[in-house]
């Protein structure tokens, strides 16, 4: 695996903002839009997602970022609950629900391969030495 240099260059941060914009998009385009405590919520969930991987990563060591990486898959999981929510309420379709929910999980096990990937590192960071 190359080196990092960057949260940015991460691909499941990369995917988590892809998802997080479009989780942005349901919320400006369909009656979501309307219901301002899910819409919060479920925006809020998915921002989470990718802001976890970030903070994660710039805390300089594999222990803090793994921490927040848990985080990271916390939220993807609260994120693929409230698109049932949304689906429930009659937001979006059955289509958009089994699409979103597919790439939530696809991404979540992308998460805990790195975080498994991360566990057979020695690095633990600068805070711990």
């Amino acid at each position: 695996m190359a080196t990092v240099k960057r949260f940015e260059d991460l691909e499941i941060w990369q995917e988590a903002r892809k998802l997080a914009e479009e989780i942005n998009k349901l919320a400006t385009s369909t009656a979501l839009k309307n219901d301002y405590k899910l819409k919060d919520q479920i925006k809020g969930s998915s921002g989470s997602v990718m802001d976890n991987i970030a903070e994660g990563f710039e805390r300089d060591g594999n222990m803090e970022f793994r921490q927040f990486l848990s985080i990271a898959k916390g939220s993807s999981g609260e994120t693929r609950s409230q698109l049932y929510r949304v689906f429930d309420c009659g937001y979006i379709s059955e289509e958009i629900l089994d699409k979103l929910t597919s790439e939530y999980r696809q991404l979540s096990k992308r998460i805990a391969s790195f975080m498994t990937y991360l566990n057979k590192k020695d690095y633990k960071g600068n805070k711990f030495r």
